[in-house]
């Protein structure tokens, strides 16, 4: 499974990014999707996850009310619809995917994973 991930780029603090991440499998099996982000010196840790089985979704508490995790069946696409960006959401963003409708409490459970795409978060 190949994802193509586009989307990230510089905004300024208020600003709106989505992060798109795609995939011919997405149309036709069972996956959660998740946005994975590393900020430089920490952690990757999943900001949002998706099933595209029923498009229950999972957000981080700091994403909650910001960002909206969405999934196009026909597409074979899912959208990260950023608002309100803030410094501190500067980071790598990579989607990643795993087979099945649970999204995976850690990172590391993914099995698939994208390129990463660059968000800047700057005056």
């Amino acid at each position: 499974v190949q994802l193509q991930a586009s989307g990230g780029g510089l905004v300024q603090p208020g600003g709106s990014l989505r992060l798109s991440c795609a995939a011919p499998e997405f149309r036709s099996e069972e996956y959660a999707i998740g946005w994975v982000r590393q900020a430089p010196g920490k952690e990757g840790e999943t900001v949002s996850c998706i099933s595209n089985a029923d498009s229950a979704a999972y957000y981080v508490n700091y994403a909650r009310g910001r960002f909206t995790i969405s999934v196009d069946i026909a597409k074979g696409a899912v959208y990260l619809q950023m608002n309100s960006l803030k410094p501190e959401d500067t980071a790598l963003y990579t989607c990643a995917a795993l087979p099945g409708s649970t999204c995976p409490g850690t990172p590391r459970f993914y099995r698939y994973w994208g390129q990463g795409t660059l968000v800047t978060v700057s005056s």
